[in-house]
């Protein structure tokens, strides 16, 4: 099986980025769906991180290979920090009225209530592969093509520090998944395709709410030219598409697929600038740093 190079799992610790700061509202370009889009996601990510790590935890004793061990104990530093993080980023949520706390609970009673409590071990941990499949090919694909550029420059390096590190773990809970669980191929594609269809709805519908509580009317042309910009002609996730689907291919692996060029970017420019997330996140998308080459 023929794979790209892998990179080792950094336990770094979440970054500092002021998010508690001058953060405008719509940090996006002004852009009300593009942020609240991306703040959505944010707004799931530490219980779903919490969930991932459960699912994984539940077949560590199992792992013999001590390589898979020390990589499943970096794996859930990285989504324990990813929590804390995206947290920080919540609070300003809840501050602007957003329904956070209730979310959270309708989220964790999905999660650890329905699927932890009445779903085989094993189908769990295929939706943490198939998440994980997700998040690493949103992570190859959003900075590859200057998306971020009209982004406040400490969100951006947020989603650049966290794509960072989902490619560094991108294949984990896979190897878990295959190795230790010893889950089947048709298991692994059913739950990507439930994962596939409950996420983004979870996620609509909380921008729902969002433009609720924001005072803006949303009709039919509103969604339309947001949801273009998702999924139309050279929308968001068509581009991902191809990356996407290779995940139903019967001798898949993380490792096999995934551009690592604006990876060794952020690394090379956030190992120089002595740790700023911020200035690593610039130079991905264009912006080198003082005196680089």
């Amino acid at each position: 099986m023929e794979t790209k190079r892998q990179h080792a799992i950094v336990t770094r610790q979440g970054p500092e980025l002021g998010l508690d700061g001058d953060i405008p509202k719509y940090w996006f370009g002004n852009d009300p769906f593009k942020t609240r889009f991306f703040d959505a996601m944010s707004l799931l990510f530490p219980e779903g991180e919490k969930f991932f790590i459960a699912c994984v935890r539940d077949y560590r004793d199992r792992i013999d290979d001590p390589q898979l061990q020390a990589q499943v104990k970096d794996f859930m530093y990285q989504e324990g920090q990813h929590g804390i993080v995206h947290t920080r980023f919540n609070n300003r949520l809840k501050a602007q009225g957003i329904a956070v706390d209730h979310i959270l609970k309708r989220q964790r009673d999905i999660m650890f209530g329905f699927f932890r409590r009445r779903m085989p071990r094993v189908f769990t941990l295929g939706q943490t592969a198939a998440a994980e499949h997700m998040t690493a090919l949103m992570a190859h694909g959003f900075f590859a093509n200057g998306m971020f550029e009209d982004a406040d420059p400490r969100i951006r390096a947020m989603y650049a520090w966290h794509a960072v590190e989902e490619i560094e773990h991108k294949a984990v809970a896979f190897d878990v998944y295959r190795t230790v669980a010893h889950g089947g191929y048709w298991v692994r594609i059913l739950s990507m395709l439930q994962v596939s269809m409950t996420f983004p709805l979870h996620v609509f519908m909380i921008m729902a709410h969002m433009f609720k509580v924001d005072g803006i009317k949303t009709g039919l042309r509103f969604w339309a030219k947001g949801l273009w910009w998702l999924y139309g002609h050279g929308g968001l996730y068509p581009r991902l598409m191809r990356h996407y689907l290779v995940y139903f291919k019967p001798g898949f692996h993380p490792w096999q697929h995934g551009d690592l060029d604006v990876y060794d970017r952020w690394i090379e420019n956030f190992e120089r600038s002595g740790g700023d997330a911020v200035a690593a996140a610039d130079a991905v998308l264009g912006h080198p740093l003082p005196n680089a080459a």
